[in-house]
């Protein structure tokens, strides 16, 4: 593994302990029998009782584990060694059956050798990945023939925007199309609790629509659905967003009108 992976690998280790305490991801509300899931992916993914399912980068499990409680098979995969022990301490406490692996997610054939009814991923995956092609074919070795693939995404046009020096509005300045090197963050607590005493680097690969829908194109998969939509899981440009009644965040200025999040869904032939 790489610096760059290795350093965002030590940024998860902590985010996972964070964000396990975090009232955003409401792991109390998930003990007591909550389904952690939003509204999207339940109702894309739909019934998946007896299906197996490959859950990717699935952090400390709470996503995976709510899908086994809706009846899947579930196997969950994360590169940071903390997540997976979080996930696998809540599968054995609330006894939900499930298997969690813990490696890279490009190291995956040698740890798992079998295929899926579904492969689901969402919510901030794809900025780490610096290799999408590998990631579609890794997709389609791992969809059983007739499978499908289901992908929730925050959009990365959004991703071009950040604070001006003012901070009254959003400028786009950041890099939408992909870039010879990653960019170099400095996070300070987690997005799920800014406020925690953290302090780390982290590094993100930018992605364009077209990057993201041509690598499944080439694995040999066929792209069924893609949807945008102008509403957002997380706030994640504060201090230019509300929540609505929804539950969904939405921009407080162009609301309605520009694309916060994706989701598609990819079958395997």
């Amino acid at each position: 593994m790489d610096h760059h992976l290795e350093t965002n690998r030590s940024l998860w280790n902590g985010w996972a302990e964070i964000n396990y305490r975090a009232a955003s991801y409401r792991t109390d509300e998930f003990r007591a029998g909550a389904n952690k899931l939003h509204a999207i992916e339940l109702e894309e993914v739909g019934d998946v009782r007896g299906n197996s399912l490959l859950h990717l980068q699935c952090h400390f499990g709470l996503d995976t584990l709510s899908w086994a409680r809706l009846g899947a098979q579930v196997t969950g995969v994360d590169f940071s060694p903390k997540g997976i022990e979080i996930a696998k301490g809540l599968s054995s406490e609330l006894n939900i059956p499930s298997d969690f692996i813990c490696c890279d997610l490009y190291d995956l054939p040698n740890h798992l050798d079998k295929q899926f009814d579904i492969v689901f991923t969402s919510y901030g995956v794809l900025c780490w990945l610096p290799d999408l092609d590998t990631w579609g074919r890794l997709i389609a070795r791992y969809l059983k023939p007739g499978g499908r693939f289901h992908l929730v995404e925050f959009h990365p046009f959004s991703y071009a925007f950040e604070p001006s020096r003012s901070g009254n509005q959003l400028i786009p300045i950041l890099p939408y199309f992909a870039q010879p090197e990653p960019q170099l963050w400095e996070e300070q607590g987690s997005y799920a609790d800014r406020t925690a005493d953290f302090h780390h680097d982290s590094y993100a690969w930018p992605h364009s629509i077209a990057d993201i829908l041509n690598s499944l194109i080439r694995a040999g998969l066929r792209i069924e659905h893609f949807h945008e939509f102008p509403y957002c899981v997380d706030d994640f440009l504060p201090g230019f967003m509300h929540e609505g009644t929804d539950g969904w965040w939405r921009l407080n200025e162009n609301a309605e009108t520009l694309p916060l999040m994706f989701s598609l869904k990819v079958v395997k032939p």
